[in-house]
């Protein structure tokens, strides 16, 4: 296509699902914080005053307290004023985490043969980069993590802004033109907000300040946005609906522009490929466009559990590139089996809290970002 429009959306960490994947990556960096090998699987469920914490966890690491570490996590998201029905002293946390499979363990590691680790799972996961933006990210999605990132940050300064809670969403849609970003055709934002904000100010707030600073020279004209298009917004956040670990993978990825394998990355230690080879298909992506092989590559890697080498290997440049010298430039560069991924992008550390939030790519204090 010559011309199309592409969209892509955005959540805030106050979100119900976000909220959900900021305890499971906590519960995850407190255990790899004492022990680099910890094998953690962990999905969270927010509703109400209710939050619980179910999956397998095995770990060397001593003194945990899953419990602490999920109230922690929700009082940093912003749930801490006791009026909210979900707030970080007032919930009520169940636990049922158990041990990893021994046969998962079994199959995965081999202190024998240590480069030969096998992946934790099948599965199949893509890694995407593009020339569009200067992150190498598709144009929508990087703008959409900008609106609901500058609500987070605003919210934080309280003063003028006290106003803001921690629920969010945007949804921004660009128009292309011959593979390129031209202009932004329509943006919708919806913030949480107290009770007694007026409708109008939200909406000045959104076009007049936010929007021209995070959006800069692509801010678009006043008449292109819906701000609060149901009308209030008061009542927000788990406190109103639902929130589980893994439901955002687009939000997350690419925002549509690229596919995405299907599993989730919160929760889960780099042994788990879902998110190791996922992070690490982003990582070769970018190295192919840098390398100026493509102006957009798109890469996908599949896996059998216990199995080091991957079962396949795809690399895509839209016609931007030769497919053959990428595919060649990949394999001849990168170690794509488990311990080589965990190893290149030094991942055994507690790095994942500040993944979880404003999309896995795209910006900078990330090993496969660098």
């Amino acid at each position: 296509m010559t011309r199309f429009v592409l969209t892509s959306e955005s959540v805030s960490e106050g979100h119900p699902d976000k909220v959900a994947d900021y305890i499971s990556d906590s519960v995850l960096d407190a255990c790899l914080s004492q022990d680099p090998t910890s094998k953690v699987a962990l999905e969270t469920l927010v509703k109400e005053d209710l939050v619980v914490l179910a999956g397998e966890i095995t770990t060397g690491a001593t003194g945990l307290d899953f419990e602490a570490t999920a109230r922690q996590a929700i009082r940093e998201i912003g749930y801490d004023w006791p009026g909210e029905v979900f707030n970080a002293d007032g919930v009520t946390v169940l636990q049922k985490v158990t041990a990893q499979s021994k046969e998962i363990n079994a199959s995965v590691v081999d202190k024998s043969r240590a480069e030969e680790q096998g992946a934790g799972d099948q599965g199949l996961m893509f890694g995407y980069a593009s020339d569009e933006s200067p992150e190498l990210m598709p144009l929508p999605v990087l703008l959409a993590h900008r609106l609901t990132r500058g609500l987070a940050e605003d919210r934080k300064k309280g003063g003028a802004y006290r106003w803001i809670r921690p629920d969010s969403k945007s949804q921004v849609s660009v128009l292309y033109e011959h593979g390129a970003p031209v202009r932004i055709e329509r943006v919708v934002v919806s913030t949480q907000h107290v009770a007694q904000a007026r409708q109008d100010e939200v909406k000045a707030y959104v076009i007049e300040e936010l929007a021209p600073r995070v959006l800069g020279d692509w801010s678009p004209a006043a008449d292109l946005f819906l701000v609060n298009p149901s009308g209030s917004f008061a009542h927000g956040g788990p406190s109103a609906d639902a929130g589980v670990t893994g439901r955002k993978i687009i939000v997350d990825s690419y925002g549509g522009a690229a596919r995405h394998g299907g599993g989730a990355f919160s929760g889960k230690d780099p042994s788990k490929v879902d998110r190791s080879a996922a992070y690490f298909g982003r990582y070769v992506a970018r190295e192919v466009v840098k390398a100026g092989l493509a102006k957009r590559c798109e890469v996908q890697f599949s896996y059998a559990i216990g199995v080091a080498e991957p079962t396949s290997l795809l690399v895509d440049t839209y016609g931007t590139g030769d497919n053959q010298a990428a595919e060649d430039f990949v394999r001849q560069t990168f170690d794509m089996r488990p311990a080589g991924i965990i190893r290149t992008l030094d991942l055994l550390r507690p790095i994942y809290r500040q993944t979880t939030n404003y999309g896995h790519f795209g910006r900078p204090g990330l090993p496969w970002e660098a």
